[in-house]
């Protein structure tokens, strides 16, 4: 299968590192536009620098904002009015007991993992439509389906991104533009791999080792009893893009490894 998005002009949040920046590279490698987003300017030039020298014939661009606000979503869509392709993949995360999380920290959750693309789904989705061709992925997690007991202001937002996938799906329904879910399980991307750094120092294994066990022992139902990489998960994002999977809208699509043990 060789997945040509040519022409199109895909924005991906929150894709300075970890799974954005390597589905940033999945989509810009099958020849799309990518409108690469981070916070700063100088992550945002160093991710758009690494993508260039992976894919020198890469089309990218840099957008440097913070989507989690109303102001930097009114200004990622003044500067890019239109694209054919939205990854939500913007998000935060962090353990914090139920009772010690205050509203404050239950808002910002909500502002930047829900709200960030609702405000960019109602920016770009009407221009899809006109168009009659146009993919939106938000990348939940497993914990949306498998809510921690650490982090259930979370998982909520998780939850509450694949009711909008859904919900997103059915109102655009027979437009020719998808909308899905792209649910993640445990990944090495750069927040893992620095929570473990400690432990792979200490141990003499490798990162991937130290993962492996950390894997089995806080979701001991994974299948592959390990994380994914960043790209494994990626290239479910970029397929979800692609003119391949216009059969698949309002579905949310694993890539937890099996850890939601169910059929």
């Amino acid at each position: 299968m060789r997945i040509d998005l040519s022409g199109k002009t895909a924005v991906v949040t929150g894709s300075t590192a970890g799974i954005g920046l390597a589905t940033a590279k999945g989509l810009a490698e099958s020849g799309a536009h990518v409108i690469l987003n981070g916070r700063t300017q100088a992550k945002v030039d160093s991710a758009v620098d690494e993508v260039k020298r992976a894919l020198p014939a890469a089309k990218v661009t840099g957008f440097a904002g913070d989507l989690g606000t109303a102001e930097g979503c009114d200004a990622l869509l003044a500067a890019h009015p239109a694209c054919d392709i939205l990854v939500n993949n913007l998000g935060i995360y962090g353990p914090k007991d139920f009772f010690e999380t205050p509203d404050d920290l239950w808002n910002h959750f909500f502002e930047v993992n829900i709200l960030s693309g609702v405000r960019l789904s109602r920016g770009y989705l009407p221009g899809m439509t006109q168009k009659g061709w146009g993919r939106v992925v938000f990348v939940a997690s497993e914990s949306a389906l498998n809510i921690p007991g650490d982090m259930i202001h979370y998982g909520v937002t998780k939850t509450a991104q694949l009711s909008l996938a859904r919900g997103l799906a059915k109102r655009v329904a027979g437009s020719g533009v998808t909308v899905n879910s792209v649910l993640p399980g445990p990944t090495l991307s750069d927040g893992l791999v620095e929570m473990l750094k400690d432990e792979v120092k200490q141990s003499g294994k490798s990162v991937e080792e130290v993962a492996a066990g950390f894997v089995m022992a806080n979701r001991p139902s994974s299948v592959i009893q390990r994380a994914a990489t960043v790209e494994e998960v990626a290239n479910m994002i970029v397929y979800t893009c692609s003119p391949q999977a216009s059969a698949t809208s309002g579905a949310a699509l694993r890539v937890d490894g099996g850890v939601v043990d169910s059929i």
